[in-house]
């Protein structure tokens, strides 16, 4: 048990590092320009990831923090598809077909909304205008409240190799609490058809710190997940930022568990995963031994992106749609988030990128230890010279003086190595930040590290 002291002192609100620098400090210094001059810069031998962001539900949870909105109308989705298809015309046309494809993502939102035909119809406009690796794996996340079997087949037909399912929590309380009404036997149902119609991959979502969620309840809910069988199964903890999305005041603050009790959830449902058999990875996803996330865990091969933990090792990230975020050699660029502004850019230069932050020297060898900390839970010496000669030196200098004058036993030096212990691994996010030098000059507010 981590002493509670320890949580106050740690449990701290700091970034969730998907990227580094963070997406509070990207500026509109970046925009279309330069993201055209990055994306023409892709050519051969190279790979590409694309995200696919459709921003609309059929009803809002109210724990969500996506960038979505409500909609019971098709209309705005028809608008919306027609400017993502001009924006993955141009994408593709700048990129060229040198560069090839070897996953894709859809997100949201809720992209089981879309009608079946828009399915097909947004795949085929991908495939038309980049060239796709044989074996991209392909991933949808899934709202089983939107599911039939002409969706099921439409996604058959696209080459679903993963499902992702979110699954937060089963118990109807929580589920009221949250807008958020999901029963185990729909949840069951989507797996089954999913898997029957040749995914070879499933990934559940479970959250900790919910409003009115207990100890028991959470345990019922990972008992449920867990006679599905996921390949993977993320467990978050509830990031409450009301100032960020207003839909989460409709969470009342004295219904949420405090630190000790997210803890307690947490440590919890992890090992009863672990107890299930299925492998800690990073701070917060568990896979199975022969899943492809857990063979990349062990070999070193994880890396972290705005999808978080992923095995996608690709040079190139093309966010496509509103408020997507793309991640090119060069930096980083998103997209305007409204989407009647997405789509007024679009209209006009084909591409709708407002913001973004082109990587410094000092940038990239600090992603590089941040990335390492939260997936392997510290960095090699000798492999941040080797990738970053002269620049190492400076990080490795300040991973030092951490450890000297850290009195809390959250990290050492062991053979040229800098590692988290058993308890630094639970703050990993707040070790990140020590090499994190935007955060302490930033304004931006973050969720608790816990």
């Amino acid at each position: 048990m981590i002493a509670p002291a320890l949580l106050t002192k740690y449990a701290t609100a700091v970034p969730r590092y998907t990227s580094y620098p963070t997406a509070p400090h990207f500026h509109t210094g970046i925009g279309c320009g330069n993201y055209a001059q990055w994306l023409s810069a892709l050519g051969k031998g190279q790979t590409i990831s694309l995200y696919i962001h459709i921003p609309y539900c059929d009803r809002l949870c109210w724990f969500c923090a996506c960038h979505t909105k409500h909609t019971l109308k098709y209309e705005p989705i028809t608008s919306y598809l027609a400017a993502l298809f001009s924006e993955v015309e141009k994408t593709a046309e700048l990129a060229g077909r040198e560069a090839k494809v070897t996953a894709v993502h859809f997100g949201g939102g809720s992209p089981t909304m879309l009608r079946p035909e828009d399915i097909v119809a947004l795949m085929d406009r991908l495939r038309a205008g980049f060239s796709f690796a044989d074996d991209a794996e392909i991933s949808v996340e899934m709202d089983p409240n939107d599911l039939d079997a002409p969706r099921y087949d439409a996604l058959a037909a696209i080459g679903l190799t993963r499902a992702s399912l979110g699954v937060q929590d089963f118990d109807p309380d929580v589920q009221k609490a949250i807008n958020r009404i999901q029963t185990f036997e729909q949840t069951k149902s989507v797996v089954e058809e999913v898997r029957k119609r040749g995914a070879s991959s499933v990934n559940c979502d479970i959250l900790y710190g919910l409003p009115y969620q207990t100890t028991k309840r959470l345990e019922r809910t990972v008992d449920n997940i867990l006679s599905l069988a996921p390949d993977r199964v993320a467990l978050f903890g509830y990031a409450h930022v009301p100032w960020m999305k207003k839909h989460q005041t409709m969470i009342p603050d004295d219904s949420l568990p405090d630190v000790t009790m997210r803890y307690e959830q947490m440590s919890m449902a992890a090992a009863m995963l672990v107890s299930a058999g299925y492998e800690p990875i990073g701070i917060d996803h568990f896979a199975l031994p022969q899943d492809s996330m857990a063979i990349a865990a062990r070999q070193g091969r994880l890396r972290r992106n705005f999808q978080g933990y992923t095995t996608d090792g690709a040079d190139a990230l093309i966010g496509l749609g509103a408020s997507s975020i793309s991640q090119l050699p060069q930096g980083y660029v998103q997209n305007s988030a409204a989407t009647a502004e997405y789509q007024r850019f679009v209209s006009e230069s084909g591409l709708a990128a407002v913001r973004g932050i082109e990587l410094s020297a000092d940038d990239r060898v600090r992603a590089a230890v941040i990335e390492r900390i939260m997936c392997d839970f510290g960095f090699s010496f000798a492999g941040l010279r080797r990738d970053f000669s002269g620049d190492a030196e400076g990080l490795i200098a300040e991973a030092k003086v951490f450890v000297a004058s850290n009195g809390d036993d959250l990290c050492r030096i062991e053979q040229d190595r800098f590692t988290l212990t058993q308890t630094g691994r639970l703050f990993a996010r707040s070790v990140a930040a020590v090499f994190d030098s935007y955060f302490s000059s930033g304004k931006a507010r973050h969720s608790i590290a816990v």
